[in-house]
């Protein structure tokens, strides 16, 4: 599916018009989904759903759920999918839900899709939007630049980009005057792993979704207020068929 400039455009004003429903927003290492997902929080006033927080949520406030996990990480085993959609069955029966919200790292694997697909159409009429699937795409070699050119302050934590938002002197924080670093994982060696398993983890889900017309892609190499207009153009069609 591909947007049109006016549709693009309109975003913004589809705000008001769309009920967001449940969205999943997809996205490669580096490409912005979790910048996208805090404007499109403030933009619906809907919540953020992430499956790591909440698995910290669980163990962190001693829940029966959080219990089971933390055994379960502690043995060095991983959380399977039927714990994890425990977790997001309880979080998705809060009522700040009720209009839509945004899911994050859920669901990963088609058990995981073909449970919340499941457990919507089980709900009421009102409340049985099904999922619809947004990813942003950047070219790999965007993406490439935007991790390994990545400084941070150590002191202030401001974030550079050596090709992009380069410090005034180089390897200096203009605001502390201090040596910046690059995170041991912000290599192209890191990142080449990091995209094969991301694709390898999402195609299944994402052809899931494209199967049933449930999926779209949006340009995510364009100022943060375009993309977030093109995703809500995005989910305001997807809805309307």
């Amino acid at each position: 599916m591909t947007l049109s400039v006016t549709e693009i455009e309109n975003g913004r004003e589809a705000v008001q018009t769309t009920v967001p429903g449940p969205i999943l927003l997809l996205g490669a290492p580096g490409v912005g989904k979790g910048t996208q997902a805090k404007e499109l929080v403030k933009l619906w006033a809907i919540p953020q759903i992430s499956t790591g927080d909440l698995l910290r949520f669980h163990k962190a406030n001693g829940t029966p759920l959080g219990a089971v996990a933390k055994g379960l990480m502690d043995r060095g085993e991983l959380v399977p999918d039927d714990l994890v959609n425990d977790m997001v069955a309880d979080r998705l029966g809060k009522p700040d839900t009720a209009r839509g919200y945004i899911l994050d790292g859920f669901p990963r694997t088609l058990n995981q899709a073909g449970w919340l697909d499941t457990r919507l159409a089980g709900k009421a009429q009102e409340q049985s939007l099904p999922v619809v699937a947004v990813s942003l795409k950047v070219d790999y070699n965007q993406l490439l630049r935007r991790i390994t050119g990545r400084r941070n302050c150590p002191v202030c934590g401001t974030i550079y980009n050596i090709y992009a938002k380069a410090p005034k002197v180089e390897g200096i924080c203009d605001v502390e005057g201090a040596a910046l670093v690059q995170r041991a994982d912000d290599t192209e060696a890191v990142f080449a792993e990091r995209m094969k398993a991301y694709s390898a983890l999402t195609e299944p889900v994402v052809e899931h979704y494209r199967s049933q017309g449930r999926f779209v892609e949006v340009d995510g190499d364009r100022p943060i207020e375009a993309v977030s207009a093109g995703i809500i153009a995005a989910v305001k069609r997807l809805r309307a068929t």
